[in-house]
């Protein structure tokens, strides 16, 4: 399939780079520039468009936070080549406060997305509400906690919008996939492979922690100088970090499931 290329690009090469479990990925040089690629292993029509509509929505808000779409079809999409260099203090308090850029913008009704949204290679179902705590319960939680019986409690808790869920906040665009491998460290960090849509801030903070971010200490510290966070936000992390949890259940195995199922417990138990 890299020979499709040929017809979007001209003479180039190509060489095979990480991408990721959806994805095959590749470091092409054309003639003139030098491109990142990636085409889906299994055949998906919306899995790249709507990756490129939430880079594009993102970089739309604050500039330069996600690398320029150059084409997207069903088959390829193409990045600019972002060089990387080592994370260091410096970048990480940049990527803190474009982030809390990015959360601070006005950004529409919880749970607006793109239709045929994907998480990995699983749906990100949309919709409209008023509040976070029944978005996050009805469009994250819900379609993934079958057979999960304290997670399917905490979701019926949620729609009465417990204190444990935090006082009301205004929506946040969220990259909504915001792992450390999804951090790009040019001299100013840049985003990739968002699941992006409308919802709670802290839930991307706390997908940073639940796998490690470099230097998540001075990414919060200068996020927190630009967007204050909520009181009792730490307490919050381990309930945002459930729907992460739970698309792992779905994709890798029940070991992320039990971990879904131990927090849940927790938060009913008050």
């Amino acid at each position: 399939m890299i020979d499709a290329l040929v017809g979007l690009l001209g003479p180039h090469t190509a060489v095979p780079v990480g991408g990721g479990d959806i994805c095959s990925a590749y470091r092409v040089q054309t003639q003139t520039r030098r491109l990142f690629a990636k085409t889906p292993r299994r055949k998906d029509p919306h899995l790249l468009a709507v990756e490129a509509w939430g880079l594009r929505r993102i970089g739309a808000v604050v500039a330069g936070l996600t690398p320029h779409v150059v084409h997207v079809d069903e088959d390829w999409l193409l990045l600019e080549w972002v060089e990387q260099a080592s994370p260091n203090r410096a970048a990480a308090a940049s990527l803190g406060r474009r982030l809390a850029s990015l959360h601070s913008a006005p950004a529409g009704a919880f749970g607006e997305g793109p239709d045929h949204g994907r998480i990995g290679w699983l749906p990100l179902p949309n919709g409209s509400f008023p509040a976070w705590a029944p978005m996050f319960a009805e469009l994250r939680l819900r379609p993934l906690a079958d057979g999960l019986p304290n997670t399917t409690a905490l979701i019926d808790a949620l729609a009465e919008q417990p204190d444990w869920a935090g006082s009301p906040e205004a929506p946040s665009l969220i990259h909504g996939d915001l792992w450390s491998g999804n951090i790009l460290w040019p001299g100013v960090p840049q985003l990739v492979d968002p699941a992006c849509h409308v919802g709670h801030r802290e839930t991307d903070l706390a997908m940073l922690a639940l796998f490690g971010a470099p230097y998540l200490d001075t990414i919060v510290g200068a996020y927190q100088e630009v967007f204050a966070l909520s009181p009792g936000w730490r307490e919050r992390v381990a309930l945002h970090q459930m729907w992460p949890l739970l698309v792992h259940n779905a994709m890798f195995g029940a070991a992320y499931g039990r971990r879904a199922e131990q927090i849940a417990a927790g938060y009913l138990r008050g």
